[in-house]
């Protein structure tokens, strides 16, 4: 089990260093919203080319935490870097994706021109959008509806032009924030095929979710609790030094031991 250092908490680090070998780096990230710590003290290592899983239940966290390395909400102490650059990032920008929890798509726009209005957010070349906006559309099952508005498309479909979205100026560190929540079991495996491609490309993706039998399918999983990361390892050391036979049941065991 990998336990946090409490020498590290506070300490100001030359992420350049570390840049090509983390991609994600926290140290001390607290949030309070009035007298509500919804963040405390997090510290995280997140390597290159790793699909890292923030789990726990809904108020643990993981949504502030995303949000904030996003540049979408600050901190109210600590730091953090993405791609080696103090966060909010500016000049890394173009290298990151970001699909919220909430489909951030315009059902008034048909599927490619929500791609486009993507693109144009990172000044992309017309052929290089064409080009992505072909390969998206056919990763996502999407290509006979490219010319369809989001309004005429199925719950399912819009949840793969949100994550197309994300994707498409080909960033290199993606955050997806629930990407599977409320979606069927036939669409969830199809993410996963998607994310694991992305992996294969040497993408990093971090995400956060509750469900515990996506958790298993990430290199590293983080368990957070009341906005504390409680334990974090790969899946499998996570169940083994619990002697847990599932995740479910090794996130509760690591809660009982911090309550006592």
């Amino acid at each position: 089990m990998n336990d946090r250092s409490s020498d590290l908490k506070g300490v100001r680090l030359d992420s350049q260093e570390d840049a090509g070998r983390h991609v994600v780096r926290t140290r001390g990230i607290s949030k309070a919203f009035g007298a509500i710590e919804a963040l405390v003290d997090l510290d995280l290592d997140i390597p290159k080319g790793c699909v890292y899983g923030i789990i726990g239940p809904n108020g643990s966290g993981k949504t502030t935490t995303i949000r904030i390395l996003n540049g979408l909400l600050r901190a109210s102490s600590g730091q953090a870097w993405l791609l080696g650059e103090a966060v909010p990032v500016s000049e890394s920008i173009h290298r990151i994706g970001y699909m919220p929890q909430e489909m951030a798509i315009y059902s008034d726009l048909t599927a490619v021109e929500n791609l486009e209005l993507f693109a144009g957010m990172y000044s992309m070349r017309r052929e290089r959008f064409e080009e992505r906006a072909d390969y998206l559309l056919d990763m996502i099952d999407l290509k006979d509806r490219g010319g369809s508005l989001v309004s005429e498309l199925s719950g399912g479909m819009k949840h793969r032009l949100s994550l197309a979205c994300a994707l498409v100026h080909d960033p290199e560190l993606v955050f997806l924030d629930e990407p599977t929540v409320g979606v069927d079991p036939e669409l969830r495996n199809g993410f996963w095929e998607h994310f694991s491609r992305l992996k294969a490309e040497g993408k990093t993706i971090v995400l956060t979710t509750h469900y515990m039998d996506e958790a298993v399918r990430c290199d590293m999983v983080g368990m957070m609790r009341l906005g504390r990361m409680i334990a974090e390892d790969t899946p499998e050391e996570l169940m083994a030094s619990t002697g847990a036979l599932n995740l479910e049941e090794a996130f509760l065991q690591r809660s009982r031991r911090v309550e006592q």
